[in-house]
């Protein structure tokens, strides 16, 4: 096991060797990218390399050290740990009393979003301020090895207050400790926090890269096996944990509001649509949003004219070709808006049923 085993973004891999074989390791380091895409992967690599007990740029896996911090790879199963050990009816002094740690060797530490409970997760886990004065505390301790290494996965769901907390380990930075965050992008924290950070932009993966880690990791038979490629848009996590059916599925019925939208079709038939997509529980509204999204970034690619237009959704091609007659890149980007303004409503907790039954009632044709 080593650096070798990552595929993709190559450039970021050697960036972070080089940092290692130089001795200049920053105290920050912002990792983002879509979701899926390795973010926490290679910093827990990095973690490994930044304290290997054989090599300087690189983790052998074999030593103990290697070995500890590999565990950090199962997650799940470190979170039903601490989230048993805090107890299932923990209430809230509790849970920032007792900060969810993953924490396999002592200098590396992984931050998650808490989600409280096991049996009964809250709807939107997110960084705690008790997470994150542990970190601001233990920051500053002297490592065992060479270095402490801290992970804050899904620096994103921090609240903006709360995130000020973080700031002032980022004004005075630890020496011995690096602080790598992930997030889906830059824009989704505050501007003092990624100023003060090393950026790497993790690049979604080719199709084949896609299809060779799946190959190698499920089972799935060669149909599913190049969907779920398709459908995962270059991020192997998504595409090991999807269920095919379901997502495409998804994509679908989103594409189906869109067109009854755009073609004025019967409200009643519209809203029971609607009413279905909301009501979906397997996945977060923040994702039913990316549906529509990909969605309407392949309509624009088809409104503007494109000689050669590269879609996210491939299996629906002809699907949005023919979608994509009946409107223009007016109506696309008066969608966009629309969804920006839905997802703004819904961080202040806007009715999201009644959200995107407003959205999908305003995009019909004039008449």
């Amino acid at each position: 096991m080593a650096f070798s085993e990552f595929l993709g973004n190559e450039r970021i891999v050697a960036a972070l060797r080089g940092a290692l074989r130089s001795d200049r390791v920053p105290h920050a380091m912002l990792f983002s990218g879509p979701r899926g895409v390795g973010k926490y992967a290679l910093a827990r690599m990095f973690a490994q390399s930044a304290n290997c007990e054989r090599l300087k740029d690189d983790f052998c896996g074999a030593c103990e050290t290697c070995k500890r911090i590999a565990l950090l790879a199962d997650r799940e199963k470190l979170i039903e740990q601490g989230l048993a050990e805090r107890g299932e009816s923990a209430d809230a002094a509790t849970v920032e009393r007792v900060p969810l740690i993953l924490q396999t060797h002592p200098d590396v530490w992984a931050i998650v979003p808490d989600p409280v409970r096991l049996k009964t997760p809250v709807a939107r886990p997110m960084l705690r301020i008790g997470q994150l004065r542990a970190v601001q505390r233990a920051a500053y301790f002297q490592p065992m090895g060479r270095r402490r290494l801290f992970i804050l996965d899904g620096a994103e769901t921090m609240h903006w207050n709360v995130a000020n907390v973080f700031l002032k380990i980022l004004e005075e930075p630890p020496g011995s400790a690096t602080l790598i965050l992930t997030a889906p992008s830059p824009y989704a924290l505050l501007p003092t926090i990624v100023s003060r950070c090393m950026q790497f932009h993790f690049a979604p993966l080719s199709q084949p890269d896609v299809e060779n880690i799946l190959k190698e990791k499920t089972d799935r038979k060669p149909s599913d096996l190049k969907l779920a490629a398709q459908l995962a848009e270059g991020s192997p996590g998504l595409a090991i944990e999807m269920n095919v059916e379901e997502t495409a599925g998804r994509r679908r019925n989103a594409l189906h509001i869109l067109e009854r939208a755009a073609r004025g079709q019967v409200f009643a038939q519209l809203f029971v649509d609607t009413s279905a997509f909301a009501k979906d529980r397997e996945s977060s509204f923040e994702d039913q949003l990316g549906v529509f999204y990909g969605l309407l970034s392949d309509l624009l690619e088809l409104t503007s004219g494109l000689k050669h237009p590269i879609l996210r959704n491939v299996p629906l091609a002809k699907e949005l070709e023919t979608l994509a007659k009946s409107i223009d890149s007016r109506w696309v980007m008066r969608a966009i808006a629309g969804f920006d303004e839905l997802h703004t409503g819904a961080r202040r907790n806007l009715n999201r049923q009644l959200g995107l039954d407003a959205l999908a009632a305003s995009l019909a044709p004039e008449s």
